[in-house]
């Protein structure tokens, strides 16, 4: 069974501390409680995860909490054990975000520093990507992108006092790589910007409301309209790979956990996301459903092997309080 609930109620739960039946501090003692957002993609990757454990672990009593705001009500969701893990965390997002470290352009790094920041400030496992990064993208129509002649994201620059341009509300303000940072680095402002909610662009660009908008790259609308996206050539945006994080508190307790997701390792593609995505956006599929029929394609990933954490350079000093108990109970 899996039990959803309201993101205003748990809003006031992280905020003022309070807990009430079924949802208490001690998550572990009612099983599995995954974080998810608001947003299809998290939504969706969460009931990934939520069905792979079921399926490897049906006597679990596995918990989804949707549509929780941000990242920091999902890191929040943790910190306070309201959850125990959290089915999709972006490297970039959290590098600069929860963890305010500098932004890099290299995955690797990127990847390093949320692994490594996650062990140590949040005493949890950001496990390997699912095998995509869903970053920010500026796109345009083909009308729009042959009409200007648009391919980088630095063409905008000899059309900025023409083209109206949609972003994301909170991009105007963001650190790292907003619009501040857009400046510096590609050396010209956008004339006429409009900020709206990211759900709002993908419309409004079809609709010739906006020339250019900033969305996410593996929206599934970018597919349903046609939409081209332009190169970031100047490197603006940061890796946004995506991955499960798990609390080593739920890890101790339940040592299979570790292969149920390493399975998911690398198995979705930006395409194969944006691909779920549109399935769930325009066909209105519910995520419980989108992810159910990846999976049962996907055999569950039955047959999959997988190298443990313990053997990888990355992760094995950073679990060592972990794995001994993990390879005990296996």
């Amino acid at each position: 069974m899996v039990r959803k609930i309201s993101k205003y109620l748990m809003l006031l739960l992280l905020i003022t501390g309070c807990s009430f039946p079924g949802l208490g501090k001690n998550v572990s003692e009612n099983g599995i409680v995954i974080a998810s957002g608001n947003t299809t993609e998290r939504q969706i990757l969460s009931e990934i995860v939520s069905q792979m454990i079921m399926h490897y672990i049906p006597s679990a009593n596995t918990s989804l909490i949707n549509n929780l705001g941000s990242t920091l009500l999902i890191v929040q969701s943790l910190e306070k054990e309201y959850a125990n893990i959290s089915g999709a965390m972006y490297t970039g997002t959290s590098l600069t975000g929860e963890l305010g470290l500098a932004s890099t352009t290299d995955p690797k790094e990127a990847m390093k520093g949320v692994v490594e920041g996650y062990a140590n400030q949040y005493d949890s496992i950001w496990f390997p990507s699912y095998g995509f990064e869903n970053t920010y993208a500026f796109m345009v129509t083909k009308d729009i992108a042959d009409k200007y002649q648009l391919i980088n994201v630095s063409d905008l620059e000899k059309v900025k006092d023409k083209i109206r341009v949609g972003v994301d509300n909170a991009w105007i303000k963001r650190q790292g790589d907003g619009y501040e940072q857009f400046k510096t680095i590609y050396g010209f402002e956008l004339e006429h910007i409009n900020s709206m909610e990211i759900g709002l662009v993908y419309n409004a660009v079809y609709a010739n409301k906006m020339d250019v908008v900033l969305g996410y790259s593996t929206d599934g609308r970018i597919a349903s309209y046609d939409l081209v996206l332009l190169v970031d050539d100047k490197k603006l945006f940061p890796p946004y790979e995506t991955s499960p994080v798990v609390t080593k508190k739920i890890l101790r307790i339940y040592p299979e956990l570790e292969t149920i997701l390493l399975k998911l390792e690398g198995e979705i593609s930006s395409g194969q996301m944006q691909e779920l995505n549109r399935q769930s956006d325009d066909e209105h599929l519910e995520p419980y459903t989108v992810a159910k029929n990846f999976l049962e394609e996907n055999n569950y990933f039955e047959s999959k092997n997988v190298v443990p954490l313990v053997d990888r350079t990355l992760y094995k000093a950073l679990i060592q309080d972990v794995l001994p108990l993990v390879k005990e109970k296996q």
